[in-house]
């Protein structure tokens, strides 16, 4: 995901830092802090930034032993004195770095928002394709009653919904920049600075000590967690779906394509499996994030080490892991012949409820009623009995044909799961 990664590569990473330098210095200039024309050299004379420039700091970061102080040296001789001097004039190294992570973070958060949107979209489409494929419902992994692929397939996408309100939700908090000094008192910085900085950046300037506040920033992560939890949700789901027993989903299969390296009839759910595992890393990057908020004093750098990992690579993660599940679900192939076997694999016993129900309204007392069919499900399972001939065969049961019509009325049992995609439809109106 080149476009990702370009966002927090050190070239990025110094064009940013380099850009804000430039910013403050001639908001200086244009205040009367600094000589005006000073702060136009600066601008003037402001080194490209490439491989070469990033060479150049990390060299002279072995003698600072300090990434920011580097960076300056290098920007102030490239531009050359007197007019280098005024750079970083008033600022500490975190103003810069904390405004140049809430920038990056905001360009990654729209990279993600566009693959969450795209992956909605994909979710909504197979959605609407399934509407009306009724297939068995399972709770704990048991077959309970019928519901539709569709319907299954649009929570899923609201679930995304949520995600895009969550994501919109962290990108608006991280979107700030302070440039307000050592401990963030503007000792010896006008506001005005800051607010010059921010606005041409399009970040918001917000109180601070030194640092930023940490829980922006997990809150960010959360984001990133949250997306990876749903599409681990869509994916186990997925995965137990495509088991031989069930196999009512695959996941696409391109030519040439080999499942194991010694048996050629595997046809594994490798795309679900992947997603579930990076999900994970998710998480406990986001562990990181919310151990990063507790800082010393006006700040310390506990939490700077760990987000030089955990940010990228969460950013990175959560937008792979979107565009993957796209890919995943624009590919789905879904057996609905099999659905249809699956939900009578029971022998009708699916319809139990229907039955208690109907029993209870003939007026037999609920715990006969459910005894009785209870003992009629069991025996339709373990002899391999129709379970509607086995209630039709029982002097015991009270029910007409008519009522058994009922209970054992298919459309009847997802006439509502309309609900879902009305809710899907004004998530999207």
């Amino acid at each position: 995901m080149p476009e990702m990664a370009e966002i927090f590569s050190d070239e990025s990473k110094f064009r940013r830092y380099l850009e804000i330098e430039l910013l403050a210095t001639t908001a200086h200039g244009e205040l009367g802090f600094v000589p005006r024309d000073d702060a136009q050299v600066c601008r003037e004379r402001a080194p490209k930034v490439d491989a070469e420039f990033v060479l150049a700091v990390t060299e002279r970061e072995r003698v600072t032993d300090h990434d920011v102080a580097a960076f300056v040296d290098v920007v102030q001789q490239r531009v050359g004195m007197p007019a280098g001097a005024w750079i970083h004039h008033g600022l500490t190294s975190s103003d810069v770095v904390d405004t140049a992570w809430c920038w990056m973070l905001r360009d990654a958060a729209t990279l993600i928002d566009r693959a969450l949107v795209d992956f909605y979209e994909a979710l909504v489409v197979l959605a609407n394709k399934y509407r009306y494929t009724v297939m068995i419902g399972r709770t704990h992994g048991v077959h309970a009653e019928p519901t539709t692929f569709g319907a299954k397939v649009a929570l899923w996408a609201l679930q995304v919904r949520r995600d895009l309100e969550r994501l919109t939700s962290a990108t608006q908090r991280i979107s700030v920049c302070k440039l307000s000094g050592a401990v963030g008192t503007y000792s010896n910085i006008d506001p005005r600075i800051e607010a010059s900085v921010a606005k041409a950046i399009g970040l918001t300037p917000v109180p601070a000590t030194q640092v930023i506040a940490r829980d922006r920033h997990a809150e960010y992560l959360w984001a990133c967690a949250s997306i990876g939890t749903t599409i681990e949700t869509i994916a186990v789901e997925l995965r137990h779906l495509q088991r031989t027993e069930v196999n009512e989903v695959r996941e696409g299969f391109s030519a040439g394509q080999k499942g194991s390296s010694a048996m050629p009839h595997k046809r594994n759910p490798i795309s679900s499996e992947t997603l579930t595992g990076l999900s994970r890393v998710l998480r406990a990057n986001l562990q990181v994030g919310l151990q990063d908020v507790a800082l010393w004093h006006e700040r310390d750098i506990s939490h700077s080490s760990a987000e030089r990992i955990v940010l990228p690579d969460s950013s990175m993660l959560a937008y792979y892991m979107l565009r993957r599940a796209s890919r995943l679900i624009a590919n789905l192939e879904v057996d609905t012949e099999q659905m249809t076997r699956n939900l009578y694999l029971t022998r009708g016993v699916v319809f139990s409820q229907s039955v208690l129900l109907a029993l209870v309204v003939s007026g037999m007392s609920r715990d006969i009623a459910y005894r009785l069919v209870q003992e009629l499900s069991s025996r339709a399972i373990t002899q391999a009995q129709d379970f509607r001939e086995l209630l039709a065969d029982d002097n015991r049961i009270t029910l007409s044909v008519k009522q058994l019509d009922e209970a054992f009325d298919l459309n009847r049992c997802v006439k509502h799961t309309h609900r879902v995609f009305d809710a899907l439809q004004s998530t999207q109106s």
